[in-house]
């Protein structure tokens, strides 16, 4: 009877203790494989994140929504991660990962499909597509101006490659995220109000797709390194997470952004070691009434996320 008292009172002391109030603070592990409930596990930092992050969105004056995550632990730190925030042009990486995993299992020679479009389907900041109207381009180049420039026409181009936004919110599913959707191509996707759902994530589910997609087995291994070699090469976050981290890191994001919200996204593989090893995972979601995105929050904020995984 005392060794199964004894024995009980082992797995008592390792049940999980979650965190599940909407705006708060949270922190824990997760699997390498599928979202698991959020194990309370360092308080002192914790609450140090927590106080950081609200001084932070005080003087900001909008909202920020943070989740890290350490795939050498599993050790996670948050704030307002369980909010949703609209995703702006971070989707554009599970839409190339998502175009991988296609060619991969069920489209052969996707990648190397030659896709043209028309002057009319033209949006916005398309600096290589709107070279490229006579020719088209590869998936797989098109992926590579998706990520690395973040060209509207070619993600609109890629979404219909796997179904539309609908076909990219199924990726998700299949990631065992209920929650990112996306709803409407490029530029549309970026209207957004605070009581919008359409096109929307929250900080810890994006993260959660981010390490299956980069650090896990979400993808056939030549995929998942095409996808972080895309990220890396990532020419829009310089001013972003990067800015928050040593030089010395090795780092692939993307970006999403829309002033007139005071929208300024990033989500990111990071190895701290500079070039191999187990990467941290951050995901920096902001908005506020001013219309002005405010890279240098994003920057601090990604300095306080690895603070609190004991990586600074």
């Amino acid at each position: 009877m005392r060794h199964l008292r004894s024995r009980a009172a082992l797995q008592a002391t390792a049940l999980t203790f979650s965190l599940v109030a909407g705006g708060a603070l949270t922190t824990g592990t997760a699997s390498a494989t599928a979202p698991v409930t959020q194990q309370v596990t360092a308080p002192d930092a914790a609450a140090q994140v927590k106080k950081e992050l609200r001084a932070l969105e005080a003087s900001f004056k909008g909202r920020i929504g943070a989740y890290a995550i350490d795939t050498a632990t599993g050790r996670t730190v948050g704030y307002r991660s369980g909010e949703r925030f609209p995703l702006l042009s971070t989707f554009k990486a599970p839409l190339c990962a998502a175009a991988l995993h296609k060619a991969r299992t069920s489209e052969p020679g996707l990648m190397e499909k030659v896709v043209k479009w028309t002057a009319a389907d033209l949006k916005p900041n398309s600096p290589t597509t709107e070279k490229h109207v006579e020719d088209g381009l590869s998936v797989a180049r098109l992926c590579e101006a998706t990520i690395t420039e973040s060209d509207n026409t070619a993600a609109n181009v890629i979404l219909k490659q796997i179904g539309g936004p609908a076909g990219l919110t199924k990726y998700f599913r299949s990631l065992k995220d209920p929650i990112s959707r996306l709803d409407r191509y490029e530029t549309e996707l970026n209207d957004w109000t605070a009581k919008e759902k359409r096109d929307t994530t929250t900080p810890a589910a994006i993260a959660r797709d981010l390490r299956l997609l980069t650090a896990g087995n979400a993808l056939q291994a030549k995929d998942r390194e095409q996808l972080n070699a895309w990220l890396v090469a990532n020419k829009t976050g310089d001013a972003r997470i990067r800015a928050g981290l040593p030089r010395t890191w090795k780092i692939g994001d993307k970006t999403g952004t829309n002033g007139e919200i005071g929208g300024a996204n990033d989500i990111a593989v990071v190895w701290p070691s500079g070039t191999s090893g187990a990467p941290i995972i951050l995901a920096v979601y902001t908005h506020r009434t001013v219309a002005a995105a405010d890279d240098a929050v994003v920057a601090r904020t990604a300095t306080i996320l690895a603070r609190g995984l004991g990586r600074l």
